[in-house]
């Protein structure tokens, strides 16, 4: 039996006046995966995640989500069919507390908490994601609730971002180079803890990165986008092998460093 894919991107094209951004990309996300999405800067990655999650219209191409044609609409509507995502510079409200960042997610999605858990659906509702207080002990915030978002650490607010969008109670969740600025550390325990979401949470987690090798260790699937086009899909140890992205991105450094 087939299941139907959460989000399949049909030659979606994203153009800037004579600037082809994305060309002609096809894509399709399945329940549960974990894939990475790697390419030099200018290669459309970030554009790619604007017009699968409605931030930019397509100029030409299909997006189907769970099966319904989203093409051309906007952010709420990809929102309202279970995509979440974050951007690179975090989007966090600053003079708002961090648990009420959190509650801001829960209200924006229009499932407030109930009194009675297994009623309607939040008893479809994984334990963890069912009030600000079990998100933010997900992510590791619980100590900082009632500080001001501005108050904590860059690293911390794109945790909270992260928690803000898992708030919406998401299905598929887009993760826009959430490492940036991180220490090594930092950029380790981040990596496990996309991996943890998508394994606990059964989700679907797309991540854009330009730690390649720490993504490369911890996805399962890889797109490489090179001047706005696809240049490989496939397992990890199949596309630092590939000649076209070792020319185009990766080198020959990158590839050993990679397989070892």
């Amino acid at each position: 039996m087939t299941t139907q894919a959460l989000l399949d991107a049909r030659e979606v094209t994203v153009r800037f006046g004579g600037l082809t951004a994305v060309d002609a990309v096809n894509t399709v996300f399945e329940a549960g995966e974990l894939v990475g999405i790697i390419g030099p800067n200018g290669a459309g990655k970030t554009t790619f995640f604007n017009a699968i999650s409605g931030v930019t219209k397509p100029t030409s191409g299909r997006l189907l989500v769970n099966g319904r044609d989203l093409s051309g609409q906007g952010p709420h509507r990809f929102a309202a069919s279970g995509l979440a995502r974050t951007f690179q510079t975090p989007r966090v409200f600053g003079d708002m507390r961090v648990r009420d960042n959190i509650d801001f997610g829960l209200k924006f999605a229009g499932r407030r908490p109930r009194k009675y858990i297994f009623w309607g659906e939040e008893a479809s509702v994984p334990w963890a994601l069912r009030t600000a207080d079990s998100i933010l002990a997900l992510i590791g915030l619980t100590a900082q609730a009632d500080l001001p978002a501005s108050a904590i650490t860059p690293s911390q607010q794109r945790l909270l971002e992260i928690g803000m969008a898992l708030a919406t109670r998401p299905r598929l969740l887009l993760l826009d180079e959430v490492a940036a600025g991180l220490t090594e550390a930092e950029l380790e325990a981040m990596a496990q803890l996309i991996r943890r979401l998508r394994d606990e949470l059964d989700l679907t987690v797309v991540w854009i990165e330009h730690a390649v090798t720490t993504l490369l260790r911890h996805v399962e699937r890889v797109i490489v986008l090179h001047e706005g086009r696809k240049i490989a899909d496939g397992t990890p140890s199949e596309v630092v092998r590939n000649p076209e992205v070792i020319e185009a991105y990766l080198g020959d450094e990158m590839v050993e460093e990679a397989a070892a």
